[in-house]
């Protein structure tokens, strides 16, 4: 599987990484997703958020789940991940994800796992700005 995890302080442009995907002709799902910061947090209204990372140890727990991707969802060929650090304003993405896998169901699945997970076990926290 190949696996791209990029943490950034740059804004995520989706179509730029949407025109570099690379996918084999036995390949028919590619789903990405991108998590925007919302204008509403927790029922109060902010401005942006600010992202802060332990950045060897996110890369560490992302190639965690990578791996128990690898091991759940065998046929996937690709799982790329962009997470930005830094403040990230409203309207703008915080996360971009694209998996690439022979049918939907598991490129679905697989990217709702990495999402529900990467919350759970990678240190990436989040402050509110209002």
């Amino acid at each position: 599987m190949h696996r791209l995890v990029t943490l950034t302080r740059d804004p995520i442009f989706d179509s730029a990484y949407i025109s570099q995907r690379s996918m084999s002709a036995t390949m028919g799902a590619a789903v990405s997703f991108s998590g925007v910061v919302r204008g509403h947090e927790n029922g109060e209204a902010i401005t942006a958020i600010e992202y802060e990372a332990n950045e060897p140890m996110a890369l560490h727990q992302f190639d965690i789940l990578l791996d128990l991707i690898e091991e759940q969802w065998p046929m996937i060929e690709t799982v790329r991940i962009v997470h930005r650090l830094g403040k990230v304003p409203v309207g703008e993405p915080s996360l971009w994800l694209e998996i690439i896998a022979p049918h939907r169901a598991e490129a679905f699945a697989s990217g709702q796992f990495l999402i529900d997970e990467m919350k759970k076990s990678v240190p990436i926290w989040k402050k509110m700005i209002g």
